[in-house]
């Protein structure tokens, strides 16, 4: 077993540490479904304080998250489910590979998002405008190349009629 997929500790359970610009954003128990080496997928509730409205979709106490991410790929896909197990849809983070330290996994936030519905039918690239105000693109050209890019991948799949289904399978 690599150091990177290290046993996950007490009934698979990982700690997913999500940062942004140095800092710890947020914290949060997951239980490990997947590590091969390359995707680490995790299920974990929603973290967040109560109810988080975007306008196109509310995150909510209960929502289940399943989240998937890459030490090769430069985002994580999160399909949101209902407690009822209802399909919200998935949201995508665009963020630096994926790093696992036995029980723990750090994924570095770039701030570009994109949100795709249960139906296909919205496919919204988010936050844009707080990746440009960022400063990544003068501190380092190259990652901020590499999240742009990303971002397009992202699209192009989710604008797919099967969306995300063969990058998850």
């Amino acid at each position: 077993m690599s150091a990177n997929s290290a046993d996950p500790g007490p009934a698979g359970r990982l700690e997913v540490v999500l940062v942004k610009a140095g800092r710890t954003k947020i914290r949060y128990p997951a239980e490990l479904l997947h590590d091969d080496g390359t995707r680490i997928s995790v299920r974990a509730p929603w973290a967040g304080d109560g109810v988080r409205d975007f306008g196109f979709v509310r995150f909510e106490p209960g929502d289940v998250f399943t989240e998937h991410f890459w030490r090769d790929r430069w985002y994580a896909v999160k399909e949101v489910r209902t407690s009822g197990g209802v399909l919200k849809g998935h949201y995508c983070d665009v963020t630096r590979p994926a790093v696992r330290s036995g029980a723990e996994l750090v994924v570095e936030d770039l701030d570009l998002d994109l949100w795709r519905s249960a139906d296909g039918g919205d496919v919204l690239r988010l936050d844009e405008d707080e990746f440009a105000r960022s400063g990544l693109a003068a501190a380092d050209l190259e990652a901020a190349a590499a999240a742009l890019r990303a971002l397009d991948e992202l699209e192009s799949l989710a604008r797919r009629a099967d969306g995300f289904a063969g990058l998850l399978a």
